[in-house]
């Protein structure tokens, strides 16, 4: 049973704060879309007109509405695995493998992405086949998506359950210092999936081919080799077959590096514009921002590691929760929830991080072509394409933005040409 304790008072007084920022955050946006959402800005006039704003506005307003709506069902749902006695049905359930800790955790976490995952299916159908068709976005077919979703869930079954079982292994196994054990087991993971990412999940759901524009591939190269980027390929994704929405990125680590475009990108880019995206994705590779990012990351992941250590065992935790005795598996989701509560107070600190260094990949843009204006005619092109909110709320951006809103950033590089 449910023990309305102190660790529960602060969990739900948790929770609820958290909730109630995002609605206010969510409104807070709304509210000056609909205000501020019908000028079309200045710099944007060559591009966008009142008809497209409108367009934008709807698809912004449509969008984040819907995504506001699945945030308050998940968090929902888990409310209702938290307190209907799921969870302690659950571990009843699986009790024959009471003395197997890797079968009865597999188990456990199998029966909850189970649940959790067919609760999702109607949201993600809707946001698919409804709302981003309704703006002409999608065109993926049904068959499509049931193929990505399965292929999603094999890849999610194989390397979660391989990574659940490794961790349960050594927390069996690995003494006091499991948690240092785990560490190195969870970043060694991830540099492992970081080089085959490329070369063995991607191809399981698009098509990549060399670019077959010659002319373009010798510019890329020798654009990427001025700031000594060697790359094994340059690959046009077959991002089509799915969306019209544009993008362009660096992915692999080592010898599976490579530069990827989608090859809608082609259809409404110039090649001055495409040279200025990939240009930028070379600056945050030369200002190693993955690496700036993944150091305090890490040193994160060892204090909560060493945190979930010390809490563990705590009897607190089980009992508040409907448990009579601590069961390790289920003591990694209790904890995994609250760090999940607590990291999203972090989220300004982390998207102040992000645009930072958005920031300084423009600057090493607008160096590495010269001049600040093809970024700009692509950072025009990327928000008429994609429909990108042109007037987010200042305090909306701050907390959730990775990327500096694209007035910002258009008003920056113009400066910048003239200073």
């Amino acid at each position: 049973m449910i023990q309305l304790n102190f660790l529960l008072q602060i969990f739900l007084a948790v929770f609820l704060l958290r909730s109630a920022i995002q609605i206010y955050l969510h409104q807070l946006n709304i509210a000056h879309i609909q205000c501020h959402g019908k000028t079309v800005p200045e710099m944007f006039r060559d591009i966008i007109d009142p008809e497209k704003l409108k367009t934008i506005s709807a698809y912004t307003v449509d969008s984040e509405n819907f995504q506001n709506v699945v945030t308050q069902a998940n968090q929902g749902l888990l409310l209702i695995l938290l307190f209907s006695g799921f969870l302690p049905w659950l571990v009843r359930t699986i009790g024959r493998w009471e003395y197997e800790l890797i079968p009865s955790g597999l188990m456990f976490f199998a029966g909850l992405s189970l649940f959790t995952n067919i609760l999702r299916i109607p949201f993600s159908l809707y946001d698919t086949f409804v709302i981003e068709a309704r703006y002409g976005f999608n065109v993926m077919s049904l068959k499509t998506w049931v193929s990505d979703f399965i292929k999603s869930l094999f890849l999610v079954t194989l390397l979660g359950g391989l990574l659940l079982s490794l961790l349960l292994a050594l927390i069996r196994h690995g003494g006091d210092t499991w948690w240092i054990w785990a560490w190195m087991l969870v970043g060694g993971f991830e540099l492992i999936l970081l080089w085959l990412f490329p070369v063995v999940i991607l191809p399981l759901f698009n098509k990549f081919d060399r670019i077959d524009n010659k002319e373009l591939e010798d510019r890329i190269t020798t654009l990427m080799e001025k700031v000594g980027i060697h790359t094994k390929g340059i690959f046009k994704m077959d991002a089509s077959k799915r969306t019209k929405h544009t993008n362009a990125f660096f992915v692999g680590l080592g010898r599976t590096k490579r530069i990827v475009l989608f090859d809608t990108l082609f259809i409404s880019h110039t090649e001055e514009e495409m040279l200025a995206i990939l240009a930028h994705e070379a600056g945050h590779w030369k200002k190693k921002h993955v690496i700036r990012m993944l150091i305090p990351l890490e040193i994160l992941s060892l204090v909560s590691l060493y945190v979930v250590a010390k809490l563990l065992n705590w009897p607190l935790l089980y009992h508040t929760f409907g448990f009579q005795e601590p069961v390790v598996y289920v003591g990694l989701f209790l904890i995994g929830i609250f760090f999940s509560l607590l990291g999203h107070f972090a989220q300004p600190l982390e998207s102040g991080i992000s645009r930072r260094f958005e920031l300084e990949a423009d600057d090493f843009a607008r160096k590495l072509m010269g001049t600040g204006e093809p970024m700009c005619s692509a950072l025009k092109r990327i928000a008429a394409d994609n429909l990108a909110n042109l007037t987010p709320h200042p305090l909306y951006a701050w907390f959730y933005y990775s990327h500096p809103p694209l007035v910002e950033r258009i008003e920056r590089l113009t400066a910048s040409n003239h200073g």
